[in-house]
């Protein structure tokens, strides 16, 4: 199983900070958001993640190679010409993506403890062809 990581978005939101560093690189509890990511899919037992890069690719290919001896995943780049959005980015890591039955997708910018494990027992009881994590908050936050 491999997991797809969307880090096309500019971090229009979190500017000045984004301005020079790609948001999944901005630190979030002394580490980078992508960390958080890459950690917690190696823990559920990922050993292939796909980076789908459109905005600063180096930056975050120069950091990323790190991560693969500390956290023994192999990481492979999917580099955008121009942003492609959400399903661009699919689309053109569809050869890496199809050498699994499943994969995972994830915004590059969500950070939480994602139930993989269950989500991918209850994805297959279910032989279902999509499953979707959604999580119900109490308050809403305009931005």
């Amino acid at each position: 199983m491999n997991a797809l990581i969307l880090v096309g978005g500019y971090g229009t939101r979190l500017r000045p900070l984004t301005l020079t560093t790609p948001k999944p690189l901005i630190n979030f509890c002394n580490k980078p958001i992508i960390e958080h990511q890459i950690l917690h899919l190696a823990k559920c037992g990922i050993k292939e993640i796909i980076l789908a890069i459109a905005y600063k690719p180096t930056n975050i290919t120069n950091f990323v190679k790190e991560m693969e001896k500390k956290y023994n995943v192999q990481i492979i780049f999917s580099v955008e010409d121009e942003p492609l959005g959400t399903g661009g980015p699919l689309k053109l890591a569809e050869n890496y993506l199809n050498k699994y039955d499943d994969f995972f997708v994830f915004n590059s910018d969500i950070i939480c403890t994602f139930p993989l494990i269950e989500m991918m027992n209850f994805h297959k009881q279910n032989k279902a062809p999509l499953t979707i994590l959604k999580w119900k908050t109490q308050e809403h936050l305009v931005l």
